[in-house]
């Protein structure tokens, strides 16, 4: 599979890449930005995996957080893939709603038709690009960490909870803690995956936590003027469940911060730190 490079520029002495590619997990051309640190001019460098939320491309991210700096200063290399598949004959939302089709994935492979042919971001963030970016990259995929922003959130935990052993390190911003209890998860999951409520249990932290699967730890910030936060987040829900099953679980409440980019892009590097020291990188706090 050859990838084409759509955009390339300086930044922080790394280069930073956005990619497309024709994917085979959904059938449709994907793009993926990553940021290339200085540190891999002299050797392959650990990986850390952010996933967008609702509606977000890679672009979301890439522009907005402003990760590039903490990264090229402590040696990360980092991915950010889009939501969702895009192109001719995806089908969207019969509403036109924003948290269902077209950029919200939510991270699973669908067996609902007419969804279940293009809708495997499952396939595509835990198979497909990571044996895309290892002959392309300077990626050195036995260390690695994950994170994400919301929807991604939920797509990081609970990729790191299916994945046991694969990331050293997990965090997330204003996760969706347990989509089998929350308005966006509910439409998610019955429209993706069918009424069967078993199936659903393999996209929600807090059942995978219930069953049996662990992470060495999670960092998770929360703004607490969140619109989302009572509805739609709770914490306290992926609090509980860590609490139960022994899980160190890190999860600051921030005061006054809202679900935006300016909420992540303050806490960025605090999280970019907690990978590095993590993937064993030398002046990480």
């Amino acid at each position: 599979m050859s990838l084409e490079i759509v955009s390339r520029s300086r930044s922080f002495g790394g280069t930073q890449f956005v990619y497309r590619h024709a994917s085979s997990s959904t059938g449709t051309p994907m793009r993926f930005s990553a940021f290339v640190p200085p540190a891999a001019e002299q050797a392959k460098v650990p990986v850390v995996w952010f996933l967008s939320g609702l509606t977000c491309t890679e672009e979301n991210f890439t522009v907005k957080a402003g990760a590039q700096r903490t990264a090229a200063e402590l040696g990360l290399l980092v991915i950010a893939p889009d939501t969702s598949p895009r192109g001719e004959g995806v089908p969207g939302d019969p509403a036109g709603a924003y948290d269902f089709g077209l950029g919200a994935g939510f991270y699973l492979d669908a067996t609902v038709a007419p969804f279940s042919r293009h809708y495997r971001m499952r396939s595509y963030i835990e198979s497909e690009l990571p044996a895309l970016i290892v002959d392309v990259l300077p990626a050195d995929l036995s260390r690695q960490g994950i994170m994400g922003h919301s929807m991604g959130g939920h797509g990081a935990i609970t990729i790191a909870l299916r994945n046991p052993g694969r990331f050293a390190s997990v965090s997330a911003f204003a996760p969706i803690a347990s989509p089998m209890r929350c308005p966006w998860g509910l439409k998610a999951l019955t429209g993706y995956l069918g009424a069967d409520r078993a199936r659903w249990r393999a996209y929600d932290s807090c059942a995978l936590i219930e069953e049996g699967a662990r992470l060495p730890r999670l960092f998770v910030d929360q703004g607490m003027a969140d619109n989302f936060l009572q509805k739609q987040l709770h914490p306290e829900f992926l609090e509980e469940a860590c609490k139960a099953a022994g899980i160190p679980l890190t999860l600051r409440r921030q005061e006054g911060y809202d679900h935006s980019y300016f909420f992540i892009a303050t806490f960025m590097a605090d999280h970019l730190r907690y990978h590095a020291k993590a993937l064993g990188l030398t002046g990480a706090a």
